[in-house]
């Protein structure tokens, strides 16, 4: 028998998933202004002449910005609404992308980075959100995923466009077009994006939990429709107040129990990400070029080795995106857990037995030779293929679905500006790792990705279609109107 609200379902469904789409792009320009550096890197250090310790720091300063962002972004999304702040984002990239392709020095180059960062941080926190506010719970984990999948689309984009302009130019330091070199136009190719999704961004509705928490909630009554149908609309609003009442505003002390503890959840949504980055993924997406040169490829070689590697990231989160409805969130992560492990062990064993071959300045680099270099590459792309279809796309699922309603807008914010301060610190530490001993690096990040595997099996739950007023008792989370 045909169900009679099958096709009112299905278009219902793909307004959700064309909102979650425009949502998502907010991911894209975070992947490409996180990546767009990755060809600049060496024309950068030579432009400018900087060590290695400045040049990670050049690099890692847009997450310097990113966890600024993301501390913010929560609160102010929770006073001013999820879509002004998306703009705020896209005005941000935009400023960053004039900025960094007209740098006269390395830290006006290092100001436009911070400026991105702050676009990309806020974006971090507020398109998980919005996408797990706005999506039915049968298919959330599927429309969260968007988030990483726009990420690392963004990351091929940017990747692409490097590869594309050097190739023109004839390598990343040579002039290319109105007196600019190649390496400027990289950073200027990112004002693109940021309007497109400025301008998408004026398309969607806002979130209905956030107009439910204005008191504006006819308009919380439309969109709902909108997104759901007219099946049990008034229960729905009906249990989004009560998730949402109290006497007093959201805010950070609502993280806390009555005692004074932060709630475990928190502790959990932190841990995450900070787990996310300290294995080192950035490191492949940054730094990957300079990588591969360094081992023995050529720079072109290095080029299309990281876009390949970036297709793998986009192929595997496309299959997270599959199976996280399915089978659920915590097998995922703990699949990736072991396959990082072993993969990265297996870097690290490469990367520790190359020979060191000194280079034009007398510099020992590293060198792999014979069957070493052919396993570490094949090593790189199935940890990219274990990260992808787990760690990448999960967290941010997990991020946007786990924390109950009300301190959603601050939780999300203290664990994505977790994650941003373990990017940055893992990413400004790999040039200083890498003249050391890369086969130490990769066997640090080894050793977080298997303190990771103990982490989930322990401690995280599964969120698997609970509805997100559901997560209160999942969570044990406590109104302040209970406490009372």
């Amino acid at each position: 028998m045909t169900d009679p609200d099958t096709g009112a379902e299905g278009a219902s469904n793909n307004r959700v998933v064309r909102i979650a789409a425009v949502a998502a792009l907010g991911g894209l320009l975070f992947g490409y202004d996180s990546a767009v550096i990755n060809g600049a890197v060496a024309a950068i250090q030579d432009e400018f002449g900087v060590a290695d310790a400045v040049l990670g720091f050049a690099v890692a300063s847009a997450l310097l910005g990113a966890a600024a962002g993301a501390m913010t972004a929560g609160r102010i999304a929770d006073r001013i609404g999820r879509l002004k702040v998306m703009r705020i984002a896209a005005a941000l990239f935009f400023v960053s992308a004039v900025v960094t392709s007209l740098a006269p020095d390395v830290w006006i180059l290092v100001l436009g980075r911070v400026i991105g960062g702050l676009g990309v941080g806020v974006a971090s926190v507020i398109a998980p959100a919005y996408i797990a506010e706005t999506a039915p719970a049968r298919i959330r984990g599927r429309l969260g995923s968007l988030q990483q999948l726009a990420i690392v689309l963004g990351i091929f984009l940017a990747l692409l466009v490097d590869f594309l302009l050097a190739h023109i130019a004839g390598g990343a330091a040579e002039m290319l077009w109105l007196g600019l070199e190649a390496w400027r136009w990289m950073f200027l190719s990112m004002a693109v994006p940021a309007v497109f999704y400025g301008v998408l961004a004026t398309t969607i509705p806002e979130s209905p939990r956030y107009l439910v928490a204005t008191q504006r909630i006819p308009e919380a009554r439309r969109v709902l429709t909108l997104l759901f149908g007219e099946k049990n609309l008034e229960l729905t609003i009906g249990r989004i107040q009560h998730s949402l009442e109290s006497d007093t505003k959201p805010s950070w002390r609502d993280l806390r129990k009555p005692g004074g503890r932060i709630y475990p959840v928190v502790w959990i949504g932190l841990m995450l990400s900070v787990f996310q980055q300290a294995v080192g993924i950035n490191v492949i997406f940054y730094y990957s070029n300079i990588l591969w040169e360094a081992v023995g490829f050529e720079e072109s070689q290095s080029f299309q080795i990281s876009v390949f590697t970036s297709v793998v990231n986009i192929a595997t989160t496309i299959v997270a995106i599959l199976l996280v409805d399915k089978i659920g969130r915590r097998p995922l992560l703990l699949i990736g857990s072991i396959g990082m492990t072993v993969t990265l062990a297996t870097m690290a064993i490469c990367f520790g037995a190359a020979d060191q071959v000194p280079d034009a300045e007398g510099v020992l680099e590293p060198q792999l030779s014979g069957a070493l270099g052919p396993i570490a590459l094949v090593a790189a792309n199935l940890f990219v293929i274990f990260f992808g279809m787990s760690w990448g796309p999960v967290v941010w699922v997990l991020l946007g679905e786990m924390f109950p309603n009300r301190i959603r807008g601050a939780a999300l914010s203290l664990a994505a500006a977790g994650q941003w301060a373990a990017n940055w610190a893992i990413t400004v530490t790999f040039p200083s790792l890498k003249t050391f001993s890369l086969g130490f690096a990769y066997g640090m990040y080894a050793a977080f990705a298997l303190l990771s595997l103990g982490f989930v099996a322990r401690f995280v739950p599964e969120t698997k279609g609970m509805t997100l007023e559901d997560m209160d008792a999942a969570t044990g989370y406590e109104h302040p109107t209970a406490r009372a």
